[in-house]
């Protein structure tokens, strides 16, 4: 797949937040050991030095990040970085979700606007990172996307000097943060989590079936390539493409409307890394879960603009307080999957929360922070 050049990118009830239980650890012999942090890059790696204006236009940059081939061949992943107005030490890095790239430039200038210089990973597989030789957004274990997220907090700790950092993920990206926050406990390279809409358990019927999940982890095992089920339909994008009756204009060969074909080896995947999350993780920072108040499956209706159709709210509900004794769980009423493509009213009120929050962790205040930007483009 080519290389296109994109175009950037009711009132809201939160709920009272909940403090979480104490999580048991969950088994670290399903991470596997894949280019773990260091002070230089594993071997293998290799992010380019020059900076480029990135797709979305100035004043955002991106770097490349040459990663080992895999069975496909090259292998790449793209650090996009907006720098706040003044100097900082602080820094948030985003992961993006399944069929997914970033392109919410309203949510870099709000950190941004909070003293954070913003970056964003493209994941090896989606969006910038995308090869012609590639099978989109294919993967067989979660674990292989941990070696661009070393070398990407390696950049943002050490070459840019950044002491603070917030990995802010979205659905699949916050299931990543969450597995990639649990094993770098205890290291301090991570102060805190923000999750959008997290990734912890599939919401199709056809996939928790009793005694499907584990044909289809075999079939993933056995031949990861294969063809499962169909694709993720064209429900959510319609509510978000301006082109189809949503607000946002995003690059739909990134991120099509009815998705990628899905693959055994990525449900297998996705299905060990839920199973390690509901057996518990013991992440040591501050975590964050938001999403919406409901869920909503069905034919595109004034409901569909007003609740997450790719997920199932009561699973983060359920799974978030097992990722560690430090989680708060905040709703949002009229949310979408992505919370920050939400309607601006609803948008406004995640933003302010999500300001409220950081303000009362000890290393991620914002205190001295300038008001939060206007959710309104």
């Amino acid at each position: 797949m080519s290389r296109p050049e994109c175009a950037p990118g009711c009132g809201a009830r939160p709920s009272p937040t909940r403090q979480a239980r104490p999580a048991t650890a969950g088994a670290d012999s399903e991470n596997r050991a894949v280019g773990l942090f260091s002070a230089r890059p594993s071997p293998g790696y290799r992010a380019s030095v020059e900076t480029q204006t990135d797709v979305l236009g100035a004043p955002y940059e991106r770097r490349r990040i040459v990663l080992p081939p895999d069975d496909e061949g090259e292998v790449e992943a793209t650090l996009v970085c907006l720098r706040a107005a003044a100097p900082t030490r602080r820094a948030v890095l985003y992961l993006h979700g399944y069929v997914d790239y970033f392109f919410q430039t309203h949510l870099a200038e709000f950190f941004t606007s909070l003293g954070y210089d913003f970056y964003a990973l493209d994941l090896r597989k989606y969006g910038r990172s995308l090869l012609e030789h590639q099978t989109p957004n294919f993967c067989t274990d979660l674990a292989e996307y941990y070696p661009e997220i070393d070398e990407a907090v390696r950049i943002i700790r050490e070459e840019q000097g950044h002491d603070t950092l917030l990995i802010n993920g979205h659905s699949t990206g916050g299931l990543i943060a969450a597995l990639y926050a649990h094993r770098v406990r205890g290291r301090n390279l991570v102060q805190g989590l923000f999750l959008n809409s997290p990734f912890f358990d599939f919401y199709e019927p056809w996939i928790k079936r009793r005694g499907f999940a584990p044909v289809v982890r075999l079939l993933g095992r056995l031949a990861p390539k294969s063809g499962i089920g169909e694709e993720l339909g064209t429900l959510y994008g319609r509510t978000i493409h301006a082109d189809y009756g949503g607000e946002w204009h995003y690059d739909l060969r990134w991120k099509p409307l009815n998705g990628f074909k899905i693959h055994a080896g990525w449900v297998r995947a996705v299905s060990l890394a839920h199973r390690q999350v509901r057996r518990g993780l013991a992440i040591d920072v501050p975590v964050l879960i938001a999403c919406s108040t409901r869920s909503y499956k069905g034919k595109l209706s004034e409901a569909a603009y007003h609740a997450d159709t790719v997920l199932n709210v009561a699973d983060m509900i359920r799974y978030g307080p097992r990722l560690g004794p430090h989680v708060t769980l905040l709703q949002i009423e009229g949310g979408l999957h992505d919370l920050t493509l939400s309607a601006p009213a609803v948008r406004q009120t995640l933003f302010d929360e999500v300001r409220r929050w950081l303000t009362a962790q000890p290393g991620l205040g914002v205190d001295d922070a300038p008001e939060t930007a206007d959710a309104r483009r």
